[in-house]
């Protein structure tokens, strides 16, 4: 377990030691967890994920039910669908990011956490739609619903989920919710078509790959944080620094599943590693690493990407290449540059648990195995 020190800007980890504090765990508080009189969590010196998570339960709990309640379509196949995926194992990063955000300001969340759960419901009509366009088996190591109930009942589930979401955010009547919210779909649309696209393109350039992250992922990050701090009254200065935030945290987060997609433990992961490859996806490690590959071994790798026909050996030795040739290390690094940009727009904000615990799921989300 990793113990997290917040200083400033920066986010030291150590590993624990006896002389470390006492820790929290799922089975109770420890003696450091104090709660203020106005509902906000006292400010702690060092937090650690598992404390984050504890902290918060009692929102992501108001979430989840909210998440149980909306799932009431009078089509009981839909509410099948959603089920089987939001009960998937899902992190409930971004109804957490939104949480938080909503806290900088000393704001205590009540009946419009439900926002978090139209979040997540947005998240998981893009999870269906994307196993449906990468053909994928498995989901966290569960067969997708694709595969369970075929590839028309995955999109129309999907889009009901979208447009229950817009319906219940609609009902807010506050313009800039309804916006970032609106912006965040479009943006979600136009990155699954980018990344259409791009598949199976393997000269595709970093400049390309990035914007394809920035609205796949990064879009919706962004809406979750900026609505976040406008449930919790921020100015429109801080409500854009929470945007930059959200949308540099998602690059970095989708930059680190690429990492992960080469290197993670399978058990871990929920799925063999180099399925993107496989699945003619380019991510940021081929791209570096393609052209450092000798000129016949590249031309035929390009040739087997664009024809579908790469092999297992083929995914060996590129990735034994990436190693040798620090396309990993790369792709790490640029991770937490983007964390970097991330963390410089949360200086607009005083010290709060709510912001130090916005660094530590920020350092989790590029150093997590899974």
């Amino acid at each position: 377990m990793e113990i997290y020190w917040i200083r400033e800007k920066s986010v030291k980890t150590a590993s624990r030691t006896d002389t470390a504090p006492t820790i929290l765990t799922k089975t109770g508080p420890s003696h450091r967890i104090a709660e203020m009189s106005n509902g906000q969590p006292a400010i702690q010196n060092s937090l650690t994920m598992e404390e984050v998570w504890d902290l918060y339960r009692q929102d992501l709990e108001e979430i989840e039910s909210h998440i149980r309640r909306n799932l009431n379509s009078e089509a009981p196949l839909i509410n099948e669908i959603a089920a089987h995926i939001l009960e998937g194992g899902g992190k409930r990063i971004r109804p957490l990011l939104l949480s938080l955000c909503s806290r900088l300001t000393g704001y205590i969340p009540n009946n419009d956490l439900v926002l978090g759960s139209l979040i997540e419901f947005i998240h998981t009509a893009t999870l269906l739609h994307d196993d449906v366009l990468d053909e994928a088996a498995l989901r966290r190591g569960r067969p997708t619903a694709r595969r369970l109930w075929g590839n028309r009942a995955s999109i129309l589930a999907g889009d009901y989920l979208y447009s229950r979401a817009m319906h219940h955010i609609a009902a807010f009547k506050n313009h800039e919710v309804n916006d970032a919210m609106a912006l965040a779909c479009k943006r979600l649309a136009e990155g699954e078509i980018l990344q259409l696209c791009a598949n199976r393109q393997p000269l595709l350039s970093e400049s390309e790959y990035l914007r394809i992250v920035e609205y796949k992922t990064g879009a919706l990050l962004a809406a979750a944080c900026k609505v976040g701090g406008l449930m919790g009254g921020v100015s429109p200065l801080q409500a854009e620094a929470l945007y930059r935030f959200g949308l540099n945290l998602g690059i970095a987060f989708q930059l680190a599943d690429d990492w992960l997609d080469y290197t993670a433990d399978e058990k871990n992961l929920g799925k063999a590693l180099g399925q993107d490859l496989m699945q003619g996806m380019v991510t940021l490690p081929l791209i570096h690493g393609l052209p450092c590959l000798p000129a016949d071994d590249r031309r035929s790798l390009v040739a087997k990407i664009e024809r579908n026909t790469v092999e297992e050996e083929d995914l060996l030795q590129l990735t034994a290449h990436m190693h040798q040739h620090g396309s990993l290390r790369y792709t790490r690094a640029r991770s937490r540059e983007y964390i970097e940009t991330a963390l410089s727009n949360l200086t607009t904000f005083e010290d709060s648990t709510a912001k130090r615990a916005l660094i530590v799921v920020a350092d989790y989300m590029v150093n997590r195995d899974s």
